[in-house]
């Protein structure tokens, strides 16, 4: 019988690919957050998001996930739109 080299609590393709997603969304909201100008708003909102992402890391049902995902998404693109005004 063969053995799977694959460690007992490996990721679904599926699964895989919404990490992928969050771990991008979150990689785009902290590049967007360190343009805004003001160090204190920045610290804020750095905190903010790192705070909201470690308090979901442990979220496996998909459909909340990605419902999450979405939110983050909004945030991302409302965080661009301010930085445009800005002249960010």
């Amino acid at each position: 019988m063969a053995v799977s080299r694959l460690p007992a609590a490996a990721l679904s393709l599926k699964q895989f690919l919404q990490r992928q997603k969050v771990l991008g969304v979150y990689r785009d909201l902290l590049r967007n957050i360190r343009k805004i100008p003001q160090e204190s708003d920045r610290r804020y909102l750095r905190d903010w998001a790192r705070e909201e992402f470690k308090r979901n890391k442990s979220e496996t049902d998909q459909d909340v996930v990605r419902m999450m995902v979405t939110q983050a998404q909004n945030h991302l693109e409302d965080l661009r739109k301010s930085l445009a005004l800005a002249g960010c």
